[in-house]
């Protein structure tokens, strides 16, 4: 009986010692939704491209009203539930899987308004790259995925 406890005990804490890190180490990054970005891009996300961790979070800002912040289905992971945010609110991503993501403001992705977030590795990097994107979102969405870190 008591080498029973002691098994579930040590297992319990090999188990938390594995899970705890990736909880504790989570971080919390911000994507602003403006009308226009620190290099004068007209309706962009700031930043545009950004590398996370799996489990961190990324939240979608509205420092300009008007904006929205949701998944281009497309070129979105498979498995992974799809982002549609209200305008001029809040949207939080929570990261969980490696890949990339791509963003984009409802009205105003044929002027560009597109973003990029890689979760750990870029696994549908081929996939994004193929993706034709409506207007100048397709020449901003070269630009990130230029960023991208194999």
């Amino acid at each position: 009986m008591k080498l029973t406890r002691q098994i579930l005990l040590a297992s319990a804490i090999t188990l938390a010692s594995i899970i705890a890190p990736r909880f504790a180490s989570a971080t919390e990054h911000v994507i602003e939704m403006r009308n226009e970005d620190n290099a004068g891009n007209r309706m962009a996300f700031e930043p545009g491209f950004l590398k996370v961790e799996p489990g961190d979070t990324v939240k979608f800002v509205p420092t300009d009203k008007g904006h929205n912040a949701e998944s281009v289905d497309k070129v979105w992971p498979e498995g992974v539930p799809q982002v549609k945010g209200d305008f001029s609110k809040e949207v939080v991503f929570s990261a969980e899987k490696d890949g990339l993501y791509v963003f984009k403001c409802l009205p105003h992705f044929g002027m560009g308004m597109v973003a990029l977030v890689q979760v750990g590795k870029p696994v549908n990097l081929e996939a994004v790259k193929a993706y034709q994107a409506a207007g100048k979102s397709k020449q901003r969405l070269e630009g990130e995925v230029a960023k991208v870190v194999p």
